[in-house]
């Protein structure tokens, strides 16, 4: 079955094109859809799920709806980069739970977070007991988003009144 994506026929594709947009769509529809019949859709639908292509189902919530609108990204660097340390950083960092992302950055830094919390305060206690205090952190910058132009899951409120 596909390992990479170059390995997806044209209904694997349509599979998860619809998958990514409606994970509660019903067997027999998401079949109607790709023009399949039943069975191999779900033939097709337990192949990928055993590779791993389709990793799970979740719900995708609205974090502005929750109050939890204040983004902020944070360049993080590192006292220590050796694979100890970039284990040790990158275990920690898994357990804090306003941390949405973190990538490690091949760049001046070394990791970039994406941190939501409820606002400038709950960010601020956030940055100074929780990601400061990560192992190896040397120092961090951030950059608070203004506003979700495009974001997963999320339908940003237009600025400008009347769209």
């Amino acid at each position: 079955m596909a390992e990479n994506l170059s390995d997806l026929d044209g209904f694997d594709r349509k599979i998860l094109d619809v998958l990514a947009t409606e994970g509660r769509i019903s067997v027999t529809e998401l079949a109607r859809r790709i023009g399949l019949s039943k069975s191999p859709t779900q033939a097709r639908l337990k192949r990928l799920e055993d590779h791993g292509v389709i990793r799970g189902y979740r719900a995708l919530f609205d974090p502005i709806r929750l109050g939890r609108d204040h983004v902020a990204f944070v360049e993080v660097k590192l006292s220590d980069t050796r694979e100890a340390a970039l284990a040790a950083f990158g275990a920690a960092v898994m357990r804090v739970p306003e941390v949405e992302q973190c990538h490690l950055i091949a760049g001046s830094f070394d990791y970039l977070l994406k941190v939501r919390t409820s606002g400038m305060t709950g960010y601020r206690a956030v940055l100074a007991d929780k990601i400061s205090t990560l192992p190896h952190v040397a120092n961090t910058s951030t950059y608070v988003a203004m506003q979700a132009i495009k974001e997963e899951g999320v339908s940003p409120v237009s600025p400008v009144r009347g769209l």
